[in-house]
């Protein structure tokens, strides 16, 4: 059993225990290219969870991985076969009631850990602002917390089933990573197509990407430089890094000034 890990335990233990933080990994069902399973991001949420959890909680920090909501926003993957869809409004729905369950038993603090780009949760963050007790904080791990290691480890990190997410995928998940013979993952190369609209190739502009004409297997990132190491050192920089958040997170009151 591990305490950190909601799934894992029973009621003897958690109704002695005084959790401080709960984690809620969020992830997507959406195909990845065509070498990673479908539940790449939920599988790649719950290995960082559970580490960075793992970690605090050894620092004396009582932190609680809630399970993964294993679905997330596909709308724009529509055409690729079960790519399994919740909408925004839906999502936010989801974690409003579980921000509620959370403040019915004492935890006023909530990470939201973030494994789908699809997912976009800042709206939501300050739409429940002044609606619950609960204090919700977001980590997009594939952003800005890895950002620059991201351009250390990787070659190109890639937008999705790239390097970066393959390289996770070796060193976490590999028995569902698709090889052939020779030990080499079936997958293209990600390359992507540009619009017709140089503001939007730029960044200027943004859209929702329609996925079945931006790829040709729904990746986008060269996947074949990745290598488990890699995937291990990024993990190393996100336990270290995450972990300490909660433990000062678990640390700090709930007061009229929180978080300032």
């Amino acid at each position: 059993m591990r305490p950190w890990i909601l799934s894992e335990i029973n009621y003897g233990f958690v109704k002695d225990c005084d959790y401080q933080v709960a984690v809620l990994p969020t992830g997507a069902t959406e195909p990845h290219n065509l070498h990673l399973p479908y539940g790449t991001d939920t599988f790649q949420a719950e290995a960082i969870g559970s580490r960075v959890c793992e970690a605090a909680w050894d620092r004396g920090a009582r932190v609680v991985m809630l399970p993964p909501i294993p679905y997330g926003t596909e709308t724009n993957q529509v055409k690729f076969p079960l790519s399994m869809n919740l909408n925004p409004s839906t999502l936010a729905i989801i974690i409003r009631d579980l921000a509620e369950s959370l403040t019915h038993c004492g935890i006023r603090k909530l990470l939201i850990l973030n494994s789908h780009g699809g997912n976009e949760f800042k709206p939501l963050l300050r739409e429940l602002h002044n609606q619950t007790p609960c204090r919700l904080f977001l980590c997009d791990w594939f952003r800005g917390i890895s950002a620059d290691v991201q351009r250390e480890i990787f070659e190109d990190a890639g937008d999705h089933a790239g390097e970066m997410e393959t390289s996770l995928g070796l060193a976490y998940f590999s028995e569902f990573v698709d090889v052939d013979a020779e030990g080499k993952i079936t997958a293209d190369d990600g390359a992507v197509n540009e619009t017709r609209f140089d503001a939007v190739n730029q960044g200027w502009v943004s859209i929702t990407r329609p996925w079945h004409l931006l790829t040709r297997q729904s990746g986008s990132g060269n996947p074949h430089p990745a290598t488990a190491e890699k995937g291990r050192q990024l993990m190393d920089v996100l336990v270290e890094r995450l972990s300490t958040f909660l433990v000062e997170l678990a640390e700090s009151d709930v007061d009229e000034r929180f978080p300032f």
